[in-house]
């Protein structure tokens, strides 16, 4: 059961600036907000790396309410513009880089979008908020910063999850800088009074999911046959949420939340990575036909472990289920099914994605 306001309901529209909205999480997002309030002003600002694809928003982008603006969220003029022209009173900030592989062999670009980006962002809002309090606030004003549960670090097997309380403990560059954005997120508000809230997630998964993250990874693997490598002993726990659950539970934060508060969200779906990649394989064998490897579970090869990989990660979402009435609705099997079946009926979305260039991390990271 989910807890998220109807469009039904008595709401003042809002004018929504979505960064890093042509992104897996960030796109699943813009489609759920259009879907769900078509009275908003819906502003994407995304700057198209690698994981960014304008192909993911394309059937929205006939909408009278919607702009795509292909930018940095580091560009101060871009952004002080868009807040000003666009009257924008809500920013919701998923432009990040986000995977751990890529933040090992180049931590630069992880600083400079997600610590300085982030900065710039928060900066151009206090502005735009200090001149436009009374209108914004009016209008349910806000910054809600989109963080990972992996900013607090990793779990023993017998430890409790992760809740809003939990000292960090960043143990990646990608990680640390999400730390260091979430400080400056906490600091804004209480320096500056600026309503921002933090939320901090489970490992998502879903539709539009760029090909190197483990999920969508070894569904392709599995349509060409390739190995699906599994880092170390498998024996790595995540807690996986569907992103639609996600999107729903940031969709209650921005209506129910308050100010100055964190909310950790999670799918109560904690799972071995061998146990999940045993799962895809069972599903797909189930749902695809003419698989080049059958069973897949023989394409499973065991690589090397990354350095620094966290073993355990789980999130206690308490917080967001009593004090907002939110919480996952997707069991794993079920997210997982909808995901292989997505990605069965959207191989014109995928293949294109598979570039030299991306062959070429894929052998650095797995050789």
């Amino acid at each position: 059961m989910t807890s998220t306001p109807t469009p039904s309901q008595q709401r003042t529209a809002r004018r929504i600036l979505i960064t890093g909205g042509a992104g897996f999480i960030g796109s699943n997002f813009v489609h759920h907000w259009c879907r769900r309030y078509p009275g908003d002003r819906v502003v994407v600002l995304d700057a198209l790396t690698y994981a960014g694809n304008r192909a993911n928003l394309a059937t929205l982008e006939r909408l009278d309410n919607f702009r795509f603006i292909a930018g940095n969220i580091c560009d101060r003029a871009l952004v002080d513009t868009l807040l000003v022209d666009e009257k924008i009173d809500t920013i919701a900030h998923f432009a990040a880089e986000s995977h751990v592989d890529r933040s090992i062999l180049g931590p630069g670009a992880f600083i400079e979008t997600n610590v300085v980006g982030t900065f710039t962002l928060l900066e151009a809002y206090r502005q735009h908020y200090t001149q436009n309090r009374e209108l914004i606030s009016d209008r349910g004003g806000l910054f809600l910063h989109v963080s990972t549960d992996e900013v607090y670090g990793s779990l023993g097997p017998n430890d409790p999850a992760f809740s809003e309380t939990t000292p960090y403990a960043p143990n990646s560059p990608y990680s640390a800088s999400k730390a260091g954005s979430d400080h400056l997120a906490r600091a804004y508000f209480h320096t500056y009074n600026i309503p921002t809230i933090i939320t901090n997630c489970s490992n998502n998964y879903g539709p539009y999911h760029f090909p190197e993250k483990l999920i969508p990874l070894m569904c392709i693997n599995m349509l060409l046959g390739k190995a699906l490598p599994v880092y170390g002993d498998g024996q790595n726990i995540r807690d996986w949420l569907y992103v639609e659950d996600h999107c729903s539970a940031l969709d209650t934060v921005i209506h129910k939340g308050k100010p100055g508060e964190t909310y950790n969200i999670g799918g109560n779906n904690e799972v071995k990575n061998i146990d999940l990649v045993k799962m895809l394989c069972q599903l797909m064998d189930e749902l695809a036909v003419d698989l080049p490897v059958k069973p897949a579970e023989d394409l499973i090869t065991f690589v090397k472990d990354r350095p620094g990989h966290d073993r355990r990660y789980a999130i206690d979402a308490t917080k967001i289920k009593t004090e907002l009435g939110w919480q996952p609705s997707v069991t794993v099997e079920e997210g997982l099914r909808k995901t292989i079946r997505w990605y069965l009926d959207n191989q014109t979305w995928w293949r294109p994605l598979l570039s030299e260039e991306y062959q070429a991390y894929y052998r650095q990271v797995y050789a």
